[in-house]
């Protein structure tokens, strides 16, 4: 079902269920929080990359205006809900300072195969080890695994931004084990590289060799 939103486009990508703590500054959109916070609405966050807005962005839900200052400059703890397909830009919205328009709900599909998940949680547990990060996600925790992983990973905003507009859970994690099996080699290359340059200048044990 299409519906109204109010927009606060930002440079950045969020998906359902991820938690985004923003700060409020613009007039704008010091209106639209306001607005949004005194009549329980949501509002949308088209992407903007590359200077233009894109065609998909994600409706947040207010969740705590967690400070406002003496200039009316607020704190606020938001969550994405659903991913949209853009219809409609106006910018203003009649009678208000920020941009809205129609929205169209897109239909995600659980449609995750166990071979390609299992692939890939084994591809993200080798690449934290290559960078010697610890890793706390419980996987099984995660209906979609793939938006928990997005951000985690080493994608780019436009990357991220491609994932946003796959319905397929199973393509989603289909696109990150690609992602990750062209990542990880270049880490592993990098790794032998630093190797290499810290034995530079130290005394080698070297096996004789035999001819």
């Amino acid at each position: 079902m299409n519906h109204f939103l109010p927009f606060f486009p930002l440079n950045l990508v969020v998906y359902p269920k991820e938690k985004l703590n923003l700060h409020i500054f613009e007039p704008r959109y010091k209106q639209l929080i306001t607005e949004c916070y005194a009549q329980h609405t949501t509002f949308g966050i088209p992407c903007f990359i590359n200077n233009k807005i894109e065609g998909y962005g994600t409706e947040m839900r207010l969740l705590a205006i967690s400070k406002i200052y003496e200039d009316g400059k607020m704190d606020i703890e938001t969550q994405g809900l659903r991913i949209f397909k853009l219809l409609s830009f106006e910018n203003p919205v009649k009678s208000k300072l920020y941009a809205g328009g129609e929205v169209q709900a897109l239909e995600l599909i659980d449609d995750a195969s166990e071979p390609i998940t299992t692939q890939l949680i084994g591809q993200v547990k080798q690449l934290y080890s290559l960078l010697q990060l610890n890793l706390n996600l419980d996987f099984k925790l995660y209906q979609y695994l793939s938006f928990e992983l997005a951000h985690k990973i080493g994608l780019s905003t436009e990357q991220e931004y491609q994932l946003l507009t796959m319905p397929s859970e199973k393509s989603r994690q289909e696109f990150l084990v690609t992602h990750l099996q062209n990542a990880i080699p270049l880490i592993q290359d990098m790794e032998r590289t630093k190797e290499r340059i810290r034995l530079n200048g130290h005394f080698k044990h070297l096996d004789p060799l035999n001819f």
